[in-house]
C-alpha cells in the first residue's frame, strides 16, 4: 500500500470520529499553549530585567566593604549574606588609600566615592526620615545612570544643594517640591537644583536625596570624613570588564594587606556579574515553567494513546479485511501512526496560536517589571518550532504501541472479532 493511501485512510479516521478526535486534540492544545505561554513569559521577564539592568551601565564596577566567604561575592551596596562566615561592614572601611590605589589603574575613567545614611528632612512644617546619599559631585554626572526630569545634576562647584527623586518632589509632602525650593536637612538648608525622572534607576530612588559628599558628612553624624560606604568606578572599556575587576582586586589586596581569602574585607562586583547572576536565575525559572507546562503535554499524550487503543479495537474488522486483500503489517502501522501524528500536529498548530495569544494577555495584564511596566513576552521562532516538533513526537509516540498491536493482528482473528 502506498504511503499517500495510508495517509488518506488516517485522515478519514480523524474526520469520521470528530468528537473523539477533537477531545484528544484539546489535550495537546492545552499542553502546547501552556508551554508557549509560560516559556515566552519567562523569556520576556528575563529580557525585561536584563534591559533594565543593562541600562544602568555595563562598565560600572562597585566596591563595598565586607566580604562573604560563602559566595565570594555580594551585591552592590550590601554587606555579606546572613548566616555565612564573613567580615562585616562594621569591621571594614573604604578610605583614601583605596581611592589612591584605584587612581593608579589606567583602565578606570572615573572614581566616585559615596556615603549613605538616614537624615531628618523638613519641608513646609512636615518632617520625614529619608535616605541621603553623598557623592563626589566632580564626577557624579559621568558615573550616574540617573536621568534628570527638571533642573540639573550636581556640578563640581556645588555646595548645600541637592538632587531629589521624583516621588519625593511630587507625592511625599503636602506641597510639591520644585526647582530652587529649600529643604532643611538636619537643621541645614539645601536648595533643590534637580529632580530625577520618574522611574530613573532602580525603584528605590524615588525618595532619595543626593548631595555633595562634603555636605553629606555634615548632616550624617555617624559618618567619618574620608571613609566611604562604597566606591563606584567606570571602566574605559566595558568589553574587558573581567580583566579590570581582576586588576582592581589585585591593587586593593596590596593596599589592604590581603594575603589570603580569609583576610579579604571588601567586595568588587560589576554590572556584568549581576546580569549573569540574574540571567542564570531567570533561565532556571523559565526552564521550570517549561517543565511544569510539559506535564500537560504528557496528559495529552495519555489521551492520544487512549484514543488510539480505542481506534484499534473499533477498526479490528477493517484491519482484518485490509490484511486479507494484501495489506502488510507496515501499512497498518503507518495508518495508525499517521492518525496519531495528525492529532499531534493539529493540536500543536492550534496550541501555538492560543499560546501566543495567552502569553500576550498574561504578560500585558498580570505581570510587570520592577518599575511597573508590562512585560513584553518573547515568543521566539525556536520555541514555536520546538513546540510543534514535540507535539508531533508526542502524538506519534503515544500511538506507537496501539499501532504496533494493530499491525500484529492476524487476519482470521481480526475478521472474527465482535
Amino acid at each position: 500500500m502506498k504511503i499517500y493511501k495510508c495517509l488518506k485512510i488516517a485522515i478519514n479516521m480523524v474526520t469520521h470520529s470528530k468528537l473523539r478526535s477533537w477531545l484528544t486534540i484539546i489535550g495537546i492544545v492545552i499542553g502546547v499553549a501552556s508551554v508557549i505561554a509560560l516559556v515566552s513569559i519567562g523569556n520576556g521577564m528575563e529580557a525585561g530585567i536584563n534591559d533594565e539592568l543593562s541600562g544602568l551601565g555595563g562598565n560600572i564596577i562597585t566596591i563595598t566593604p565586607g566580604y562573604s566567604k560563602a559566595s565570594g561575592m555580594g551585591m552592590p551596596g550590601h554587606g555579606p549574606s546572613s548566616g555565612s562566615e564573613s567580615v562585616s561592614e562594621s569591621d571594614a572601611i573604604l578610605g583614601r588609600n583605596d581611592v589612591q590605589a584605584l587612581k593608579s589603574i589606567p583602565e578606570l575613567a572615573y572614581i566616585d566615592t559615596n556615603i549613605k545614611g538616614n537624615a531628618y528632612v523638613y519641608y513646609f512644617g512636615k518632617s520625614a526620615q529619608l535616605t541621603v546619599t553623598g557623592v563626589d559631585q566632580s564626577v557624579w554626572s559621568y558615573v550616574t545612570t540617573l536621568e534628570i526630569l527638571e533642573g540639573r545634576l550636581l556640578d563640581p562647584a556645588d555646595q548645600n544643594v541637592v538632587v531629589i527623586g521624583y516621588d519625593l518632589s511630587r507625592n511625599y509632602f503636602d506641597e510639591p517640591i520644585g526647582i530652587n525650593k529649600i529643604l532643611t536637612i538636619e537643621e541645614k538648608s539645601f536648595k533643590v537644583v534637580g529632580i530625577l525622572d520618574e522611574g530613573s534607576g532602580m525603584s528605590s530612588n524615588g525618595l532619595s536625596i543626593y548631595m555633595p559628599l562634603q555636605s553629606a558628612y555634615q548632616v550624617l553624624d555617624d559618618k567619618t570624613k574620608n571613609e566611604y560606604d562604597s566606591i563606584t568606578v567606570i571602566a574605559k572599556d566595558s568589553a574587558d570588564i573581567d580583566s579590570v575587576v581582576a586588576k582592581i582586586e589585585k591593587k586593593l589586596d596590596i593596599v589592604r594587606h590581603v594575603n589570603t581569602i580569609d583576610d579579604k574585607d571588601y567586595t568588587v562586583i560589576s554590572m556584568k556579574q549581576i546580569l549573569e547572576q540574574i540571567s542564570s536565575v531567570t533561565g532556571m525559572i523559565t526552564l521550570f515553567l517549561g517543565f511544569v507546562a510539559g506535564i500537560s503535554l504528557l496528559v495529552g499524550a495519555v489521551g492520544i494513546a487512549n484514543t488510539m487503543f480505542t481506534a484499534v479495537l473499533e477498526k479490528t474488522k477493517e484491519i482484518g479485511i485490509m490484511k486479507a486483500i494484501g495489506a502488510r503489517n507496515r501499512d497498518i502501522m503507518l495508518i495508525f501512526l499517521f492518525n496519531s501524528g495528525l492529532v499531534g500536529i493539529i493540536g500543536g498548530i492550534i496550541g501555538v496560536f492560543f499560546g501566543i495569544v495567552a502569553s500576550y494577555l498574561l504578560g500585558g495584564g498580570l505581570m510587570s517589571t520592577p518599575r511597573g511596566d508590562s512585560i513584553e513576552t518573547v515568543v521566539s521562532l525556536e520555541i514555536v518550532v520546538l513546540a510543534l516538533f514535540i507535539s508531533v513526537v508526542v502524538g506519534i509516540s503515544a500511538g506507537m504501541i496501539p499501532a504496533y498491536q494493530g499491525s500484529k493482528l492476524k487476519p482470521v482473528d481480526a475478521l472474527r472479532y465482535e
